[in-house]
């Protein structure tokens, strides 16, 4: 076998590979007993017809055909390795020619751009490092009350907080919606949870009072049509919030005074405001790297991924694209902007995942078992899901654990930068990063996500390398 590599773009290769029919005389003697099980020839069993029968039965080119389906994944594989292609995603293979001795066949595929890393430590940003406040404390010290609190009737128009039961009927064009009609819905007022609207209509209506108006509807067969909704309350409830006191703290926790259910309080506060930063110092890190690193995403992956963002968004709606334009318009946007938003999002998570690749290979970063069960461990609680039963579920997907590991791989990579990367609050103060990501060497953190974060690491799938099989 040999093959040649064309340069297509700074993304993209074309293999060229000849294969002599010298080299697969294993791959016709499978290819003509798997057809000798299959041709009947009378004064022969099955299984037993010589391939010059075959040949003349089904014709050379059907043996040709077969041998050639089951080489060129394999062949492809080789060319690939001999050839140090960093090839990603799947191949478009063409075979070109079939010869008396050889055949020929050509692979385009995406590749790995080459990317040159900066210094880590030249590189500066600036996030908000806010301290939990007097006001965060009271205001879990609220939601404690009103899930200790007591609902109870009143005889009254509806106020803001007030927990309301509602039957809702739209109508389009005077028609009624039928997916747009529900009896006995519990909702809170001043929530904005249900629909555009509502809340305003039934501010100030008692139980058995009713009320219209006008709105656009989100979801349905009539989604982004102009409706009008009647609703009727069916019952007006508020909360009795009970005092904060000793005994509240008793009730709704495990101390016994207020003061150290507020201390408790205060550093629940203080963990999210520091997770909050974590996550800040992550993405404006990544942000920073995307911006100084100039390099172009290959484009069958990017549109690859986009077509997989378009295929999740139109299954979520039961397949129907007239119903995602309808919900594009309820919203004020365009299939367009939809449209560039998704490429958007898909090319910066596919160079997200390039570079820092390129950082874990030029830093040799790897994975232990332990981290990587850890990063398992953390994925499995973020779908609410037992470890063992997300190992099954991933096991089920194309490189479920593979992808797992690639993540916790990038996540440590990014850890890397964010060590030499010079961190500023928003005073200008340099912060101690080692604080919130811990020191180098702490390697069973380093994998494991930040509680909430919100980076594009792997956010519309996942950059693949091309497996042996592909095709």
């Amino acid at each position: 076998m040999k093959s040649t590599v064309e340069q297509l773009s700074a993304t993209r290769v074309r293999i060229s590979v000849e294969v002599p029919f010298e080299e697969l005389k294993s791959d016709f003697d499978r290819a003509y007993k798997a057809l000798a099980q299959q041709v009947r020839v009378p004064g022969f069993r099955p299984g037993k017809v010589p391939p010059r029968i075959i040949d003349a039965r089904v014709g050379r080119s059907a043996v040709l055909e077969q041998v050639i389906n089951d080489t060129v994944p394999g062949k492809y594989s080789e060319a690939v390795s001999e050839g140090d292609i960093k090839a990603i995603g799947q191949p478009e293979i063409e075979v070109t020619k079939i010869e008396d001795d050889h055949f020929g066949f050509t692979a385009a595929v995406d590749v790995r751009p080459e990317i040159t890393l900066p210094e880590y430590a030249s590189l500066e940003v600036s996030v908000e490092a806010e301290e939990a406040t007097d006001e965060d404390v009271e205001e879990q010290l609220e939601e404690l009350r009103k899930r200790f609190g007591t609902v109870v009737p009143v005889e009254r128009g509806t106020e803001k907080g007030d927990l309301v039961t509602l039957d809702l009927a739209a109508t389009v064009d005077g028609k009624p919606v039928e997916d747009a009609t529900a009896d006995g819905l519990s909702h809170e007022v001043g929530s904005g949870e249900l629909i555009e609207g509502l809340d305003e209509a039934i501010l100030g209506v008692e139980a058995g009072g009713t009320a219209e108006f006008p709105t656009k509807l989100l979801a349905g067969d009539f989604a982004g049509e102009d409706a009008v909704v009647a609703v009727t309350v069916t019952s007006v409830k508020t909360r009795e919030l009970p005092e904060v006191d000793d005994d509240f703290a008793s009730l709704a926790s495990a101390f016994d005074t207020v003061e150290e259910l507020r201390a408790d309080l205060r550093e629940k506060a203080e963990q999210s405001k520091k997770i909050q930063l974590t996550n800040s110092i992550r993405d404006k890190v990544l942000e920073k790297l995307l911006e100084v690193v100039d390099f172009e995403a290959p484009q069958k992956v990017v549109d690859e991924q986009v077509h997989e963002q378009l295929h999740s968004a139109l299954h979520s709606l039961g397949g129907e694209e007239d119903t995602l334009n309808r919900l594009l318009e309820a919203q004020g946007k365009s299939r367009e902007e939809f449209d560039t938003e998704s490429r958007e999002a898909a090319e910066r998570a596919v160079r997200a995942q390039l570079l820092l690749d390129a950082i874990a290979d030029a830093d040799d970063i790897t994975v232990g078992q332990q981290e990587l069960f850890e990063r398992i461990f953390s994925e499995a609680q973020r779908y609410g899901m037992e470890p063992q039963q997300f190992i099954q579920e991933i096991q089920k997907q194309p490189n479920g654990l593979a992808t797992i590991f690639a993540d916790a791989r990038r996540t440590k990579a990014l850890v890397e930068v964010i060590r030499a990367v010079v961190v500023k609050d928003q005073n200008g103060t340099e912060l101690d990063v080692t604080e919130y990501f811990g020191a180098a060497g702490d390697d069973e953190d380093d994998a494991l996500p930040t509680e909430g974060s919100d980076d594009a690491v792997g956010e519309t799938g996942e950059v693949e390398e091309t497996e042996a099989d592909n095709k």
